[in-house]
Parts: structure tokens; C-alpha cells; sequence
């Protein structure tokens, strides 16, 4: 018996180490997400389990990227970047994530938030970008464009029926431009 126990602690020792990222290998993997142009100007940041983060990469542009794949749900492959004005609200998107168990609990406690006013702001017009997947080659691309408070009369539809792009969660603090 105490040899299995051992093995199956040796086995966990040997996976968690395996899985875990040298700083080099973060940025590399982090900046997957961001745009060609930007890419070698940005920074990247590394998340500790307090939500708080550290720069291991200091850019010289506006855009920041990190690893998202230690959050609950999230594929082995999740990474994001997205306008260094918008760590607070990301930092507090994290703190939600690891407060609920579910989509539907991270939601409520999102309201929460703006219902109380403690929503941390996103920059309007600032985007996100994500790439997520079981590895960075089967990943796939998703960005949006925050627009909090914006509804279909900015121009866009409120749905993806029309096509194109749409605003989702319309008059929202969480409202934003759903990019095809």
C-alpha cells in the first residue's frame, strides 16, 4: 500500500512539474494571442494564485498579455491580451472566476458588482483577444471590443442574427462588440 501511495505522489510530483512554465516559455506562449504588429512591444504579465500579477516581459505599447489557462474551465491552451488599462478589471474577472463554481455564479457576481458600483471600469473601445484550445496550434481566435453601456442604437444589431458583428450584453457594464 505505501508503495502505491508513493507512486501516485511521484506521479503527481512529475505531472505538476511538467505542466509548469519557465517565464521564457510564458511570454512565448502569451504573446500567441497578440496582434502581429504589436507583438514584440508588449508586455507580459504572470498571475499569482491572489490575483495579483508581476511583469516578466516590459513592453513598450499599450498591450499586455498573460496565461489564463490555470483558471477553472478554461482548455490547457488559454491565453489573452488586451490594453494594460484593463488589468483591474481582469485581475477582478479572476477573483470572480475562482469565487464561483460555475458560469451562472460568475455572472451573479458580476451584477453584484455593478449593481453595487464596485465593477472595476474597462477602457471603452479597448479589445480583448483570446486564443484558446487544447494546444496553440488547434486554438482558436476570439476578440471583442469593449463597449459598457452600448446598445443597438451605437449602429450595431443586439444579436448575432443580423450577421457581422453585434453587441452582447447590451447597456451593460459588460456590453461588448462580439467580433465575427
Amino acid at each position: 500500500m505505501k508503495r502505491i501511495v508513493l507512486l501516485v505522489v511521484g506521479i503527481a510530483a512529475f505531472a505538476t512539474g511538467a505542466h509548469a512554465q519557465s517565464n521564457a516559455e510564458l511570454i512565448e506562449t502569451s504573446l500567441a494571442a497578440a496582434p502581429r504588429r504589436g507583438r514584440d512591444d508588449a508586455s507580459v504579465v504572470k498571475w499569482a494564485g491572489d490575483h495579483t500579477y508581476t511583469t516578466i516581459k516590459e513592453g513598450t505599447n499599450k498591450i499586455v498579455c498573460y496565461s489564463r489557462a490555470d483558471q477553472r474551465d478554461r482548455p490547457a491552451f488559454a491565453v489573452q491580451c488586451t490594453s494594460l488599462v484593463n488589468l483591474d478589471r481582469v485581475a477582478q474577472n479572476r477573483r470572480f472566476r475562482a469565487d464561483s463554481t460555475d458560469a451562472a455564479s460568475e455572472r451573479a457576481l458580476v451584477a453584484a458588482a455593478a449593481a453595487a458600483g464596485t465593477r472595476e471600469d474597462v477602457e471603452y473601445g479597448s479589445w480583448f483577444r483570446s486564443m484558446n484550445g487544447a494546444d496553440q496550434m488547434s486554438a482558436g481566435v476570439h476578440t471583442t471590443i469593449a463597449m459598457p453601456g452600448g446598445t443597438a442604437a451605437s449602429g450595431f444589431p443586439d444579436n448575432r442574427e443580423a450577421g457581422g458583428a453585434f453587441i452582447m450584453a447590451a447597456g451593460t457594464t459588460e456590453a461588448h462588440l462580439m467580433v465575427p
